[in-house]
């Protein structure tokens, strides 16, 4: 789940959001996928990385005998439902603290925000930056 939301850039809402047919078509984890956003209602592109989709192969609860309009990641509400953003946010803090930093400092934005850092370092590139993470160019109307 952690290294999905890293390569995806997505929000925690539209982590939770993801099913099966978004990153497992056909049975095999894709090279990359398409998420429609719920917040701006547009769509997404991302790449997974080959360790991204070995970790969604190997989830314990994960794609394999779900069926395609199923959620990958269910919580406590029952196979039908998605894991709520609040379930996410207490795994992130688990995670973050069995890794041994300060869980108070990080949350699931900090997710979201961890590759497009990375390939900002990389670049210098602060618009591709934008765009990978599905920011639109503001653009001011004098007036």
């Amino acid at each position: 789940m952690f290294n999905l939301a890293i390569d995806s850039k997505l929000r925690g809402c539209d982590v939770v959001a993801i099913r099966v047919e978004d990153v497992a078509a056909g049975g095999y984890t894709a090279d990359r996928a398409t998420v429609r956003q719920k917040k701006t209602g547009r769509p997404v592109r991302f790449e997974l990385s080959k360790q991204t989709r070995l970790a969604v192969d190997d989830y314990p609860k994960g794609h394999r005998g779900k069926r395609s309009g199923e959620f990958l990641f269910t919580g406590h509400r029952g196979p039908a439902r998605s894991m709520t953003t609040r379930q996410y946010a207490r795994l992130v803090s688990e995670w973050i603290g069995s890794v041994g930093l300060d869980p108070r400092l990080f949350e699931t934005h900090s997710l979201r925000r961890t590759k497009a850092t990375l390939i900002y370092r990389r670049t210098g590139n602060l618009r591709a930056v934008q765009l990978l993470v599905g920011h639109r160019s503001r653009t001011r109307k004098s007036g």
